[in-house]
C-alpha cells in the first residue's frame, strides 16, 4: 500500500505541474521575430513604412522585427518570399499599389493573386507623385516639357522603379496627349537616381523618395500630382496649376500577410498596426516626409485594394498599355 499511495501522489503531483505549465506552453502570440518583407530596395516609401511600422511594434510587443528587402522582379520575389513562408503570422508583406493593385492590370497572367493570397492588415499610408526632370534640364515648367515631348514623339524616355509608376507615367502620356518611353528600374529610388544623372529625361517619384534631391537642386519638381500643394514642397504648384487639370496620382503602402494564416494572429497583426496608426507621432512622422496616414483596417484595405484594381485597369485599357 505505502508504495501504491507513493505512485498515486507522484502522479497527482506531475498532473498538478503539467497543468500549471499550460499558460507557458500557449505562448500569446507574438512570442518571437516578426520578419516584414518589403518588394523594393531600402530608402522606398514602402521600406521606410516598413521600418517605422516595424519600430513601434517592436515597441508594443517587445519581439524584434527584421525588415528584409526582396527587390526585384516587379514584386514577385518578395510575395514568393511571403506565400512561401509558414502562415503563422511572423511574415508580413508591405507592399504598395504596384504589388497590391497595379500588377494586375500590367500582367496577363501573375504568379500570385493580389487579393486570395493575402489577408489585409492595415493601410499605412499614402504619398502624392511628383513629376520629376533633371536638375539642369532644358524643360523649366510642365508645358515646356509637354511641348519638347510632343515635338519629338517617343524620343523623350521615363523611368519608372515599378509597375505603379509606369501607369502614372502612361496616364500622363495619355493626359497630355504624349508619347514618351518607358525604362524600368528595381526600385523608386534607383530611377530617382538616374533623373538625377541625366540618363532618363524624367520620372514620377514618391514624395518621401525625391524631395531632399528637389531641395538640393538636384532635380527640378515640375509638378506635384495631388490636388493640393504639399507642406513639403510648397513652392512646387499642383498639375492642375501647371497646365494638366485633374491630374492626380498617388502612391500607397499596406501590411497584409499571406491568406492561409489563422484569424486570431491576423485580427491581433491588424489591431497592433491599427494602434500604431492612429498615434498622433505616426501622423508627424509622415508629415515630416511628405505624405499622409492612410487609416483604415482589414476591411477598407479590401475595398480600397478593389477600387485600386479596377481604376488601374481601366487607365491600362485606356492608354493602350501592352500587357506583360
Amino acid at each position: 500500500m505505502p508504495t501504491r499511495r507513493r505512485a498515486l501522489a507522484t502522479a497527482t503531483l506531475t498532473a498538478l505541474s503539467l497543468l500549471g505549465a499550460l499558460p507557458a506552453l500557449a505562448q500569446e502570440f507574438p512570442h518571437k521575430p516578426i520578419r516584414f518583407v518589403v518588394p523594393f530596395p531600402p530608402g522606398s516609401g514602402t521600406d521606410t513604412s516598413a521600418r517605422y511600422f516595424g519600430k513601434k511594434l517592436s515597441e508594443l510587443t517587445g519581439q524584434p522585427v527584421v525588415v528584409e528587402n526582396r527587390a526585384g522582379a516587379n514584386g514577385f520575389l518578395a510575395v514568393q518570399a511571403v506565400l512561401a513562408a509558414p502562415a503563422d503570422g511572423y511574415t508580413v508583406f508591405v507592399g504598395s499599389n504596384s504589388t497590391l493593385a497595379v500588377n494586375a492590370a500590367l500582367f496577363k497572367q501573375l504568379p500570385y493573386d493580389p487579393v486570395a493570397d493575402f489577408a489585409p492588415l492595415t493601410m499605412m499610408m499614402r504619398s502624392p507623385a511628383l513629376l520629376i526632370v533633371p536638375g539642369n534640364a532644358p524643360h523649366k515648367t510642365l508645358p515646356d516639357l509637354i511641348a519638347a515631348a510632343r515635338a519629338r514623339p517617343g524620343a523623350l524616355n521615363y523611368g519608372a522603379g515599378s509597375a505603379g509608376y509606369q501607369l502614372m507615367a502612361e496616364l500622363f502620356n495619355d493626359a497630355a496627349k504624349t508619347q514618351t518611353t518607358h525604362v524600368p528600374f528595381k526600385g523608386a529610388n534607383e530611377a530617382v537616381a538616374a533623373v538625377a544623372a541625366g540618363t532618363v529625361d524624367l520620372a514620377f517619384a514618391e514624395m518621401t523618395s525625391a524631395q531632399e534631391m528637389v531641395k538640393g537642386g538636384r532635380i527640378r519638381a515640375l509638378a506635384v500630382a495631388s490636388a493640393q500643394r504639399t507642406v513639403a514642397l510648397p513652392e512646387v504648384a499642383t498639375a492642375a496649376e501647371a497646365g494638366l487639370p485633374a491630374f492626380t496620382a498617388y502612391t500607397w503602402v499596406a501590411a497584409a500577410v499571406s491568406a492561409k494564416t489563422p484569424r486570431a494572429e491576423t485580427e491581433k497583426l491588424a489591431a497592433l498596426l491599427g494602434q500604431i496608426e492612429r498615434l498622433p507621432e505616426t501622423r508627424a512622422f509622415y508629415e515630416r516626409i511628405g505624405a499622409e496616414v492612410m487609416q483604415g483596417g482589414p476591411q477598407e484595405m479590401r475595398e480600397f485594394q478593389a477600387e485600386e484594381i479596377r481604376l488601374w485597369k481601366r487607365i491600362a485599357a485606356q492608354a493602350k498599355v501592352e500587357l506583360q
